[in-house]
């Protein structure tokens, strides 16, 4: 597969919050083989200064063991100058409605929710670079 990349022809920067270790090496992998560069941080990695340090063009959010800690960090992902109009995608096993209450709540500009999803469907086009390539213009 050709490398995702924006407009200008840079890679596509993806940042992916993950707790748990081997979930998050395998959704890297997957991401890498689409073409993005990955930088995988938990959620006690001081998220909000490595997202601010990188500017990602996107970010992965899972909030499927932690849900109220993975929303108090979207909070503060939207509260933060350089991260606030990063469109972030949700990992979650919530109902999509109560999911995107939830975004809406934290302000999200906007938002795919991905309900246990597979790796495939990670990385499809229609929800990931295209919308970030969509939202950054």
């Amino acid at each position: 597969m050709a490398p995702s990349r924006h407009r200008g022809g840079d890679n596509i920067r993806v940042l992916f919050i993950e707790d748990d270790a081997a979930v998050a090496e395998m959704y890297k992998l997957k991401l890498e083989l689409d073409g993005y560069e990955v930088t995988i941080v938990s959620g006690s990695d001081g998220v909000v200064d490595r997202a601010a340090s990188l500017r990602p063009d996107l970010v992965f959010l899972d909030v499927r063991r932690r849900q109220k800690e993975g929303i108090e960090i979207l909070r503060a992902v939207r509260a933060t100058d350089a991260t606030q109009h990063v469109p972030v995608i949700i990992l979650s096993n919530q109902r999509p409605q109560y999911m995107a209450g939830i975004g809406f709540g934290t302000d999200a500009m906007d938002y795919v929710i991905r309900v246990d999803p597979t790796l495939s469907s990670l990385t499809d086009p229609a929800d990931t670079a295209d919308k970030a390539n969509a939202l950054r213009a």
